[in-house]
């Protein structure tokens, strides 16, 4: 399977942020108690990171969306 690059820019950005404040929700929430809202916030947080570091999204390729900046090249 091919894996092109379709993350980038301010996207790039917002899926690491996103990683980042998941990433506090989940320790908070699990400290705290609540185990289902810090396993999902932790589950989403692997996905929003993973993104954001290999630049790719299946969402976004199945979508046909492409955020990288080679993915402007052909307008």
């Amino acid at each position: 399977m091919d894996l092109d690059s379709n993350v980038g820019g301010r996207d790039r950005l917002v899926r690491a942020t996103l990683a980042a404040l998941f990433t506090v929700v989940a320790i908070r929430s699990l400290r705290g108690g609540r185990r289902t809202l810090g396993l999902l916030a932790g589950a989403g947080a692997l996905g929003f990171g993973c993104n954001a570091t290999t630049c790719f999204c299946g969402l976004n390729r199945a979508l046909g969306s492409d955020t990288s900046e080679s993915g402007n090249e052909g307008d």
